[in-house]
């Protein structure tokens, strides 16, 4: 079963909750254009939440989804918005979702939480949750060690439900390749970012278009928070700092608003940009549904070369 049969999208595909982004007119917009939008809740409070849901239903007739930082201090509260909202689909981050599954799933909720090993996979698996988001360190904003070509048929070989692919994705041989890893479908966050109904700052938008191949650094891995983003002064300084080891709270002061610095203020110095390494692919900005047709052609023209 394709990812799409699984949601009752027209496409494998889902939109990766990055927060302060994933808004709840974005994720209208990406489920209007046949992918599955998520409203990112990562910095949300119970009611902003709320509110973005309902936008998202008021824009669409489609299913969307919620991603749920699990390290967020209002959690069990967000955990409870999505029942009472009737949200479809949850996907979670950044923690174990098992004591809020049982409540999901008796609300017919869809639960895939995001891994960055096999073996998290294999321990989440006995809370029956619907599959897993594998995601590779490819990606952009908070990543893991493995890359997504050695993940995913690792998490695949170790579970018993569907597995989405994620992390250096941004086109159909991508997709492509997701599927001969035996992933079910993809989410992609990076190529959506140069979309035409991304609410990013402009110098966002460009900041990724402008993107080499070597344009991404991860900081914060000494601090066992590693985090994908575009190089600019903000990052060089983080990594300069990060050689000398010094407190936890000089970091953080540096850090303190940046994503919501590059989201809102297109701040190109002091933002944090978070993007994967696939930016480097990104060339135009474009309406989400040619993003997803085009990445769907070129899918089917490869395997049909492959199978040639």
């Amino acid at each position: 079963m394709k990812l799409n049969q699984l949601l009752g999208t027209e496409f494998p595909i889902i939109q990766g909750g990055m927060a302060n982004i994933a808004t709840g007119a974005f994720a209208a917009a990406v489920s209007n254009a046949g992918a599955l939008g998520l409203v990112g809740a990562g910095g949300m409070d119970a009611q902003a939440l709320r509110q973005e849901i309902r936008t998202a239903r008021a824009n669409t007739d489609k299913p969307f989804g919620v991603n749920l930082m699990l390290m967020n201090p209002h959690i069990d509260e967000l955990a409870r918005v999505v029942v009472e909202e009737g949200v479809q689909v949850v996907t979670t981050g950044a923690g174990n979702p098992g004591k809020y599954v049982p409540a999901w799933k008796e609300a017919g909720i869809k639960v895939f939480p995001v891994v960055a090993a096999p073996i998290l996979a294999h321990r989440l698996e006995r809370y029956e949750v619907d599959g897993f988001i594998a995601e590779g360190t490819e990606s952009g904003g908070h990543v893991g060690e493995m890359t997504t070509m050695a993940l995913v048929p690792q998490v695949v070989d170790a579970v018993g439900v569907p597995v989405i692919a994620a992390g250096g994705i941004a086109d159909g041989r991508q997709l492509a390749a997701a599927f001969a890893l035996g992933a079910v479908g993809a989410q992609v966050g990076t190529c959506l970012l140069a979309s035409a109904e991304c609410p990013i700052h402009e110098n966002y938008k460009q900041a990724v278009l402008k993107a080499g191949a070597n344009d991404t650094v991860v900081t914060g891995r000494t601090t066992g928070a590693p985090v994908r983003v575009l190089k600019n002064k903000m990052a060089r300084e983080y990594l300069r700092l990060e050689k000398n080891a010094p407190p936890l709270e000089e970091l953080e002061r540096l850090t303190l608003g940046s994503l919501r610095r590059a989201v809102f203020d297109g701040d190109v110095d002091g933002g944090s940009f978070m993007a994967g390494q696939v930016a480097g692919m990104v060339r135009e900005i474009k309406p989400l549904r040619q993003i997803f047709e085009e990445m769907m052609a070129q899918c089917q023209q490869v395997r049909e070369e492959l199978a040639r």
